[in-house]
């Protein structure tokens, strides 16, 4: 019996130095980021690094943590980040997302998000690269909004990206909202009248993408991988009257362009095209060239209300058969 209480007692002291030299190790490691960060010109700063959960896992609370990449001119405040991971393999880490404001700047503007029971949970691949082998970030009520008022909100949010077990490069995309509704601003920018659903009835995506390397800290740290095939099986937004269902398969080559084939299903495009031009997102010069193309695709459909058309992009351009639509545009990850 003294031998068996002889080797408990070993044991909980072996352990508890392993977790403390682990916690002082994560504590240097975040420490060594930061400063490797400030010497790449990011602004990386944070108010203290408080760590717990002796003796079964490792807690980290991160208070004040601002972060912004020089090249993208992405920015990003909060109160504070939590941070928790299994003392055996702290590769399975859960983040916590503060309920109070998210701020959020770019070269666009700056918003601010809010988001109720938001965590994201992600599983590394063992080694120093820390490799993504699943993100999973899931959120309650959630909403986005500017200077002016709300942009976008919804009731729930699910993003799920896996990685293939077969292509370490090609990961397993699924995303989703509900009752995904277009807040103040863009409803007034549109002109959306009174009666149109708040909420739209579908917002989904379905996709797989290669990319020219896996997800790992150097994403983070030095640049994007950039994607070079993508094949959307289900891309659809449903809105009112306004129902738009995508589907492709492409290659996208290194300067950005993609070749191959996208299915394009949409009813009541006129509303759709009046919609981007109240929006800004189409100027009014192009406006009747949109209208034609679009008109020549529901004359190809046999429905002037709705367009069912595969497009091919190729060489460069977006081609409807043989006839040239524009130019196909870029698919580069900033």
């Amino acid at each position: 019996m003294p031998r068996i209480m002889w080797a408990g007692v070993l044991l909980a002291l072996a352990w508890g130095g392993w977790w403390l030299w682990a916690a002082a190790a994560a504590e240097r490691a975040v420490e060594r980021w930061v400063a490797d960060r400030r010497a790449e010109g990011w602004q990386a700063e944070y108010a203290r690094l408080d760590l717990g959960g002796f003796p079964l896992r490792f807690d980290a609370e991160v208070l004040l943590p601002a972060l912004a990449d020089p090249q993208t001119g992405v920015a990003l405040t909060a109160s504070a980040l939590s941070v928790s991971a299994p003392a055996w393999w702290p590769g399975d880490v859960t983040v916590l997302l503060p309920e109070d404001a998210i701020t959020l700047a770019s070269p666009e503007g700056r918003a601010t998000l809010l988001m109720q029971g938001a965590r994201a949970d992600m599983q590394l691949r063992p080694g120093a690269a820390l490799e993504l082998e699943r993100l999973e970030l899931a959120s309650g009520p959630w909403s986005l909004g500017g200077p002016n008022g709300q942009v976008l909100l919804a009731e729930d949010l699910s993003i799920i990206m896996e990685q293939d077990p077969t292509e370490p490069r090609r990961y397993v995309l699924s995303a989703g909202a509900a009752a995904f509704q277009p807040g103040s601003v863009p409803r007034a920018a549109l002109r959306v009248p009174e009666s149109w659903p708040v909420s739209f009835d579908s917002f989904t995506l379905q996709m797989r993408a290669e990319f020219d390397r896996v997800w790992d800290r150097r994403a983070v740290e030095v640049s994007r991988p950039q994607p070079r095939r993508i094949e959307i099986a289900l891309a659809e937004a449903v809105w009112g009257t306004l129902e738009l269902r995508a589907a492709a398969d492409l290659t996208i080559d290194a300067e950005g362009v993609p070749e191959g084939t996208l299915s394009l299903q949409a009813r009541n495009w006129q509303q759709i095209l009046t919609l981007a031009e109240r929006a800004g997102l189409l100027p009014a010069a192009l406006v009747p060239q949109a209208q034609s193309v679009l008109q020549a695709l529901a004359a190809a459909s046999g429905d002037p209300q709705a367009i069912d058309a595969t497009l091919t992009l190729r060489d460069g351009l977006v081609l409807l058969g043989f006839v040239p639509l524009g130019s196909a545009p870029r698919i580069i990850l900033r």
